[in-house]
């Protein structure tokens, strides 16, 4: 069967060969504008069903499409991709010696159907000093990631405690997926 990752992202790419051997890369062109009155725990499910939908309906009918999203929530706000320095700053210090939430949608569409999820991780963050936050910056990790850092990278040393699926944090909670993988294509 034809799978198809409806994300550019390296980091799905790399964790869905985990799951599946052979599949095809289609980024989603859906709007990801944040529906008004959502509350943050079911933005990352909202909006991948929106970009498995859309590589969908471009799609041969007959290929399971895979589309995810990632949110990091503190508190009740999501810290999206730092547009700058400055912002990256802000996030990574408002993480400073805190939990958060991260929280990955995922949706499967396949012959009509869809089926869809989220998974939420748990991370807590050492207290950091403008030094620690500026070395990291320093590195480019953070600007393309949620929240502003990647745990599977140097941003794995500001993160003091996980509770929950680590690779969730990376952008793919596989374990999940396999199994709801097997299950649509056994329903």
């Amino acid at each position: 069967m034809k799978v198809i990752l409806a994300s550019s992202s390296p980091r799905r790419k790399e964790l869905l060969r985990l799951v599946v051997d052979e599949f095809e890369i289609m980024p989603s062109g859906a709007d990801e504008a944040i529906p008004d009155g959502v509350p943050a725990e079911e933005v990352a499910e909202i909006l991948a069903c929106r970009k498995a939908a859309e590589v969908a309906a471009r799609a041969d009918g007959d290929a399971l499409v895979i589309g995810s999203d990632t949110v990091v929530i503190l508190g009740d706000t999501i810290l999206g991709k730092p547009k700058d320095r400055e912002d990256a700053f802000l996030m990574l210090s408002a993480l400073s010696g805190r939990r958060h939430r991260v929280v990955t949608g995922v949706s499967l569409c396949h012959g009509g159907r869809t089926l869809s999820f989220s998974e939420s991780t748990e991370v807590e963050f050492y207290p950091l000093s403008a030094e620690e936050i500026n070395a990291y910056l320093d590195t480019g990790e953070p600007f393309d990631k949620a929240g502003g850092y990647g745990i599977q990278g140097k941003g794995a040393l500001l993160v003091k405690a996980i509770r929950g699926d680590y690779f969730n944090v990376v952008g793919l909670p596989i374990g999940k997926l396999n199994r709801m993988v097997k299950r649509m294509l056994q329903s």
